[in-house]
């Protein structure tokens, strides 16, 4: 039985090449899957999550490009490859081809991983203490959750595999909604496993978790991380419109109304050792061999003033003549953009998993039933942020979920694809028409992968 077996070995790949070394040198292929899974060392713990950690990043450019197309936030062309101007704006999809099953694959690989850690923590005869092995479920448990989050907003009601430890007797795929709860249960154990963590990890945590920090002086904590496991768990509860529970664990996130917006965790990049670029990084003025060009509505929709259009910057080019700087649009497959995406300024940038710009928004998303002058209040912390005036419409539901929509479409651009997720739970993926061109149309989830057999 095939299914998940290209996945597992992928997994098992990536472990060996996508993985950096340590700072002394040391090779992080050191470990074998048995010796990790069966008798856990402290050594082989370090290097084997480093490994999936790694992994985390793997086709992390395919899938936020696709579902950043499907929401209509920009086009992507690749002049190599005109599916991304064809399949994903025509909502034909291939069940069988690269944004397919690219992005599920190495989702599954870093969940594979993690299952070999959290196996030989189990069976481990190494010195750990109870609490290095709470704080090592807790944090593997959370990585976790975030990888079959990512699989599920791309698969939607096709659902998802939980089980996968045995690659040759795979558990069934469960619906939408069970998958939301079965990882939401995960992120709640991962939290009360870091509340038992003590005081640090016995690995090492990417300096792209270091805006967790309470003190920025030391080493992240296991009582730090659990604040981006909540705000996680605060994200799949929104997800389920459980709204009183957002609000509880966003009290328990990194959360802060006065705070720094881009505070949270992210991906980390480096040119170093083995290590990988940013894959969402393209030069100012690419051309059609590889270019992200910002939909048009993105700047035609924007309020005035709104300092987040400082995301995507206008093309231009020299005149060769005048010396003068000219407009330089981009035409690609009868579409035409005019201004590049640039949230990412460098191949080295680091990519936002969390920010505490989106909690806030889920705040105001979390009172925008019950409680619609705290839901101002947080939507007015984003907008003022962004230059803009206080809110001054209405207060209903339906005109709140139209302003914080709204404001998640500026503050999160180009960063997940929320966009699209956030349309397709709010069932208003209508809101992207008028589409582009003549057979152009929308879609609310990925196909399946052919290997899975489904």
């Amino acid at each position: 039985m095939k299914k998940l077996k290209n996945i597992v070995l992928l997994g098992l790949f990536s472990l060996a090449v996508i993985s950096c070394e340590v700072e002394d040198g040391q090779n992080l292929n050191g470990p074998t899957t048995d010796t990790a899974s069966g008798d856990l060392s402290r050594a082989e713990l370090i290097q084997t999550m480093a490994g999936a950690l790694a992994d985390m990043r793997g086709r992390l450019g395919t899938q936020i490009d696709a579902n950043a197309v499907a929401g209509r936030e920009y086009w992507r062309f690749q002049s190599s490859d005109p599916r991304w101007t064809a399949d994903l704006l025509t909502g034909t999809l291939d069940n069988n081809t690269f944004y397919t099953t690219g992005p599920f694959a190495a989702r599954y690989s870093t969940v594979k991983d993690i299952n070999i850690i959290l196996g030989g923590l189990e069976n481990s005869s190494a010195d750990f203490s109870d609490a290095e092995k709470a704080a090592t479920r807790g944090f593997a448990n959370t990585i976790k959750a975030h990888e079959l989050l990512m699989v599920l907003n791309q698969q939607f009601q096709n659902g998802i595999r939980l089980d996968v430890n045995d690659p040759n007797n795979l558990g069934p795929f469960v619906s939408y909604d069970a998958a939301l709860t079965a990882i939401f249960d995960m992120l709640t154990s991962a939290a009360t496993d870091l509340s038992n963590g003590g005081a640090a990890f016995p690995f090492t945590v990417p300096s792209g978790f270091d805006g967790l920090k309470a003190d920025a002086a030391g080493a992240i904590t296991p009582a730090d991380f659990a604040t981006f496991t909540n705000g996680l768990a605060a994200r799949v509860e929104a997800y389920r419109g459980n709204y009183a529970s957002v609000n509880t664990l966003l009290g328990n996130s990194f959360m802060d109304m006065a705070g720094d917006l881009t505070t949270g965790a992210y991906f980390t990049f480096s040119l170093t050792g083995a290590d990988i670029a940013n894959p969402l990084f393209f030069a100012k003025n690419s051309t059609v061999a590889n270019a992200r060009i910002a939909h048009p509505s993105f700047i035609a929709d924007a309020e005035a003033g709104d300092t987040r259009l400082g995301k995507v910057v206008l093309r231009e080019t020299e005149n060769a003549d005048t010396g003068m700087m000219e407009a330089n649009p981009l035409t690609s497959d009868g579409l035409t953009g005019t201004h590049d995406v640039f949230i990412y300024d460098s191949n080295v940038a680091s990519v936002a998993i969390m920010r505490n710009e989106e909690l806030i928004l889920l705040s105001a998303e979390a009172n925008h039933i019950s409680d619609p002058v705290a839901a101002v209040a947080a939507i007015d912390v984003i907008r003022t942020a962004a230059g803009l005036p206080a809110y001054s419409g209405g207060t209903t539901p339906a005109d709140l979920v139209t302003e914080i929509l709204n404001q998640r479409r500026y503050s999160l651009y180009a960063e997940g694809g929320h966009r699209w997720i956030d349309l397709r739970r709010f069932d208003r993926i209508s809101d992207l028409e008028p589409l582009d061109r003549t057979g152009d149309g929308t879609f609310v989830q990925f196909p399946i992968p052919a290997n899975e057999n489904q």
